[in-house]
């Protein structure tokens, strides 16, 4: 006669690293169960302001079938240092650019370590993006107008192995949106509508 033991029950998962794991897996379960909620809508909506500089302010989303405002506004301010005619009131787009990449990728690396369990003590990054200004400036038709490359260079501590660390920056890579939008490409279209001076 052979004895059988049945598995000890998987403890349920707490919140770890700043992360709500337990409605991280309630969210996936539900949205498994109802696809439609999937569907989201960001957006952002931005001025001129003088020069180079233009402000974006975000505030709300659609999603999770219903529309949703932030905790608060955010209001960010883009232009172009003075080497490039600007009046540096803050980063550059393609600035932006990147701080979206190190963001997506170490919210992912947060997530992902939660629901593996690991605590994570830090994680550091340096992401830098080579452009040739020939293209913007209408100098060569050789160069193209965006980045040439794009690097994401990642520091991660936590109570894990370095396999297991660098298995969850791999996860977040392969589920970042920002990475995907910048290695696949996606559809722009771009609307216009005129008007004269009051």
């Amino acid at each position: 006669m052979t004895a059988t033991t049945n598995p000890a029950p998987k403890a349920p998962p707490v919140p770890r690293n700043g992360v709500d794991t337990p409605t991280l897996f309630a969210t996936i379960g539900v949205v498994k169960d109802q696809p439609a909620l999937a569907q989201f809508q960001f957006r952002a909506q931005s001025r001129w302001v003088s020069g180079t500089h233009s402000q974006t302010t975000f505030s709300g989303f659609s999603g999770a079938g219903g529309a949703h405002e932030h905790k608060f506004v955010t209001t960010a301010h883009a232009d172009h240092p003075a080497v490039l005619t600007g009046t540096d009131e803050g980063p550059t787009p393609v600035e932006w650019l990147l701080h979206a990449l190190a963001a997506c990728l170490t919210a992912g690396i947060a997530n992902v370590a939660a629901a593996r369990g690991v605590t994570l003590y830090e994680v550091t990054s340096t992401v830098e993006g080579d452009i040739d200004l020939q293209g913007i400036l209408g100098l060569s038709t050789q160069v193209r107008n965006g980045y040439q490359g794009i690097r994401a260079s990642f520091s991660i501590k936590g109570d894990a192995s370095p396999e297991t660390l660098e298995g969850i920056v791999r996860q977040s890579q392969a589920r970042s949106a920002v990475y995907d939008l910048l290695t696949n490409g996606v559809p722009v279209s771009v609307s216009v509508e005129t008007g004269s001076a009051q």
